[in-house]
């Protein structure tokens, strides 16, 4: 195998750290592009001294130069909360971020993915989702920075391939879960485990009959490779997710169990706009992805994840 020139943005992130990790371990030179608004040096300091890696501070809002081969391109706050606390500064970074990505992938001919995500669908009237779904978005919520950013960054990717021959790939992201998730994010996964911890009461909001479908995310990063690694005339968008589905209410249940916590659930109003079903189908993931799908069962994943975030327990 030879090795590669590889950027990914967001690097530092949760996703992106572990992505980085894997490619440097599968032997190829990684450059790591972040501005650290969510992504944490703490995520990367075990690769720092890794001779084939170097970590850049940079906002891809701004237009980036390096020779690579293939970009991966993760960066954009991915939580409500923290995408909510600016959502100019999001729509740009989904927007800008992929003109100036594509605008490299075409300059130096890499291969480029986009990490698109589930909320493309919005609140979906049709389950489980088909990449064929247009999605139920509203485009003036409170999530509509995220959702439409990333839907329009799809749109500048397939046109930058119609137009300008760029080599791109399209993956959709669905709910994922592991180490390195920031504890103070909002998602459901990392909310509950640190309440758990903590021997607080668990918030769930809604009567806890929404569903998600969670993965592990070392089978997020195995499929985000071979998705880069197919041919050319295939691009996605593929849906990369848990195809098995779980209430909120029965994910509550399980950190509770597994954390071996004294919280009582309690129940809140649900926000705008939260999507009350999140499934995904995965057949053309299956099909094209060297029949690619999750490996690491609920519990197992949730077990590791616990496990890290004990060294945040009553901080």
């Amino acid at each position: 195998m030879s090795r590669k020139r590889i950027l990914v943005t967001g690097g530092a992130g949760f996703l992106g750290s572990h992505l980085c990790e894997r490619l440097l371990n599968d032997g190829h030179d990684v450059i790591c592009l972040d501005n650290f608004f969510t992504g944490s040096k703490e995520n990367v300091v075990h690769l720092i001294n890794n001779p084939y890696f170097e970590l850049v501070r940079h906002d891809v809002i701004s237009p980036f130069f390096a020779e690579v081969d293939e970009i991966y391109n993760l960066a954009c706050p991915a939580s409500p909360i923290h995408y909510q606390y600016n959502p100019i500064k999001t729509v740009k970074t989904s927007v800008m971020g992929a003109i100036n990505m594509l605008g490299l992938a075409k300059r130096v001919k890499a291969k480029i993915l986009q990490a698109s995500t589930s909320e493309v669908y919005g609140d979906p009237q049709v389950h489980p989702q088909t990449e064929e779904y247009w999605g139920h978005v509203n485009p003036i919520g409170l999530r509509s920075c995220y959702d439409e950013g990333k839907r329009c960054a799809e749109t500048l990717f397939v046109n930058y391939r119609y137009q300008n021959n760029v080599r791109i790939k399209i993956i959709r992201i669905f709910n994922t879960y592991g180490p390195r998730m920031s504890i103070n994010d909002g998602r459901v996964v990392s909310n509950f485990i640190m309440q758990a911890l903590n021997n607080e009461d668990i918030t769930v909001y809604g009567d806890g009959s929404q569903t998600r479908s969670f993965q592990y995310v070392d089978d997020l990063v195995e499929g985000m490779i071979r998705m880069m690694g197919t041919n050319d005339d295939i691009t996605g968008p593929f849906n990369l997710g848990n195809p098995k589905e779980f209430t909120i209410l029965d994910l509550a249940e399980k950190v509770i169990r597994l954390t071996g916590s004294k919280s009582k659930i309690v129940f809140k109003e649900l926000p705008s706009d939260d999507p009350i079903q999140r499934q995904p189908r995965i057949d053309l993931a299956k099909q094209h992805l060297n029949n690619w799908e999750p490996t690491v069962q609920l519990e197992e994943g949730l077990t590791k994840t616990i496990e890290y975030f004990t060294k945040f327990k009553n901080k």
